[in-house]
């Protein structure tokens, strides 16, 4: 569904058309767009499987120049490198069967410079138009097919990303009218040409990303979450045993999850490891926290364990702080309380150590 830019307006398009999998659709712009600032919306027709493996061949008699062959396979690598996801995958095989053409025979509408059609889980196809091809705003330049790529240009390799963005199920990222979240996703209503910012990207956009891992699920459970998503998070905490002897030790034990809210799709309820975990304590009745210092991976997924000697009665919460680097919110979990006893000696007995009264 990718998207043509009068050179001359290369932020804007007064004209513009969007080829889907089964319309054409041209779409007037006049003045800023009204959008807003988050994951990519989706299109219809579902998902294809977790780390699907999609291969594509060339569409006979409409095979690409050798220029535009290595900037699709590019394009294809890119998303394996940048989905942050359980994403399908992209690979050429001579005799997949996917087909992606290239030229005249381009069923892209009339002013479209590539188009796609999906039938998830099933397949996909894809069309370039042909180097020199005449629009009414001009005629279409691949920069691939330059030894010095010229302004005005079209990235052949940003735009079948995008267009393998909108297979997997992106559709057109929604920007913030002035424009300044453009480079926060590759699949976008409008392209541009060289040399205007963005024109070249060759990576999934953060906001591609949150939609790719809302819809297949994060590739591991220590992996980031985009920081176009804002998911909150739920910890549980316990301790075992919560009554010890003066002296004796507890294990407090904290799990760590995204909240499960349908809304998250296949994000809610995920475990989430290999973060810091810091455990607190206070005496029972103040309202000071000590830091005690960071919990250790537990022997599951989103668990942190730190073992605690006790000489009092002692209160304990887990605490994550999110960072600027994922879209995580910090939570605290409940406060849980370990109480002491005192011991008085009355043994040896049989052998055994003292026993208390």
């Amino acid at each position: 569904m990718t998207r043509a830019t009068n050179r001359e307006l290369p932020r804007r398009s007064t004209r513009l058309i969007l080829t889907g999998s089964t319309a054409t659709l041209l779409i007037a712009l006049i003045g800023g767009a009204v959008s807003a600032h988050g994951p990519d919306p989706t299109t219809s027709g579902g998902s294809f499987g977790q780390n699907q493996e999609l291969g594509f061949r060339w569409r006979s008699g409409s095979e690409p120049s050798r220029p535009i062959k290595s900037a699709i396979k590019s394009a294809a690598a890119d998303v394996a490198t940048t989905r942050a996801s359980r994403a399908a995958t992209f690979t050429y095989d001579a005799g997949g069967d996917n087909l992606i053409g290239y030229g005249a025979g381009a069923t892209c509408g009339v002013n479209g410079l590539a188009c796609y059609t999906r039938s998830a889980p099933n397949g996909f196809s894809m069309w370039l138009r042909e180097q020199g091809h005449v629009f009414d705003w001009g005629t279409l330049k691949w920069c691939q097919t330059y030894a010095s790529p010229p302004r005005g240009c079209y990235d052949a390799e940003t735009i079948a990303l995008d267009e393998f963005g909108h297979v997997e199920g992106l559709d057109h990222h929604r920007n913030f009218a002035d424009g300044s979240d453009y480079d926060e996703a590759v699949v976008q209503t409008f392209s541009r040409t060289k040399p205007s910012a963005g024109w070249n990207m060759h990576t999934f956009g953060v906001c591609d990303v949150a939609t790719l891992q809302r819809q297949y699920d994060m590739a591991t459970w220590t992996a980031r979450y985009s920081t176009c998503l804002d998911l909150s998070t739920v910890f549980t905490l316990s301790a075992s045993p919560a009554t010890v002897l003066i002296g004796g030790s507890t294990t407090l034990s904290a799990t760590l999850r995204v909240t499960d809210l349908d809304s998250y799709v296949r994000l809610g309820g995920n475990p989430i490891s290999g973060r810091t975990v810091t455990l607190k304590r206070r005496t029972p009745g103040t309202s000071t926290w000590t830091t005690v210092g960071p919990m250790l991976t537990g022997s599951s997924a989103g668990t942190y364990v730190m073992t605690q000697e006790l000489s009092s009665d002692q209160e304990y919460r887990a605490t994550f702080n999110s960072t600027s680097k994922e879209g995580l919110r910090s939570s605290d979990s409940p406060v849980v309380r370990v109480s002491v006893i005192a011991c008085h000696a009355i043994g040896p007995v049989n052998g055994t150590d003292a026993v208390c009264i």
